[in-house]
């Protein structure tokens, strides 16, 4: 790929913008040498302002999302790209969140511009494990964890019945509940169908992987390695 293409579908500005920053020098080699369109470098070798260049095409991100944050490039309110670099979400291809949790769900979220990678997650033919920690505004009736095991609970307005779920109680309004499909605002349908209502909703697991210590707001590079088990 060319080096102006390259640096521009990262999010450092258009084609022209690039062109500007080699002129003025600021596109540089690791070894300190200016660089010029035409050249041929390798991407770990080039440096902007001095900096090296963000992860190539095939980037995951790991985000703990806080309430208030939606998933989303266009909406009016807050949107988790704000807790991103700017230039994120500006890359081609394009960063997009794997599923997405509501505006008021915290959590673990993925984003990813590999579009294999988004499909393989996000199809209900792959059954990828999400985890989540639920508060309630009810005590639970002990009944729960067998209804949501049955599959056989039927949502409002849905035609076939949920894939069977796993609820671990943590606390008399508390528990941890373990999805294998993704339907629209699942978690919190699922609890109203058994006469209950979260209060909050908190993502703790994707597949085998956890948030660990990472921050709420704060976001880090997946390396390939912590992928596999996906």
């Amino acid at each position: 790929m060319r080096l102006v293409r390259l640096i521009a579908n990262l999010g450092y500005g258009s084609q022209r913008d690039i062109r500007f920053l080699l002129r003025d020098g600021r596109v540089r080699h690791a070894d300190g040498r200016e660089l010029v369109e035409s050249d041929k470098v390798e991407h770990d070798d080039i440096r902007v302002d001095g900096e090296p260049l963000d992860p190539p095409a095939g980037l995951v991100i790991m985000l703990h999302k806080p309430a208030g944050y939606t998933c989303s490039s266009s909406d009016p309110g807050r949107i988790v790209y704000e807790l991103l670099p700017p230039r994120f979400m500006h890359r081609n291809p394009v960063l997009a969140p794997v599923g997405r949790l509501d505006r008021d769900t915290t959590g673990l979220l993925l984003l990813t511009d590999d579009g294999k990678l988004l499909h393989r997650l996000t199809s209900p033919r792959h059954h990828v494990p999400k985890t989540y920690d639920v508060t309630l505004d009810r005590p639970l009736e002990g009944t729960e964890a067998e209804i949501f095991a049955s599959g056989t609970l039927m949502l409002r307005s849905e035609k076939t019945p949920l894939a069977p779920a796993q609820l671990q109680v943590l606390g008399p309004n508390q528990a941890r509940l373990t999805l294998h499909e993704g339907r629209y605002h699942q978690v919190k349908r699922m609890f109203a169908a058994v006469g209950n209502h979260v209060v909050s909703l908190h993502r703790a697991g994707l597949g085998p992987l956890t948030l660990g210590d990472l921050p709420e707001g704060q976001w880090r590079v997946m390396a390939a390695e912590e992928l596999t088990g996906l």
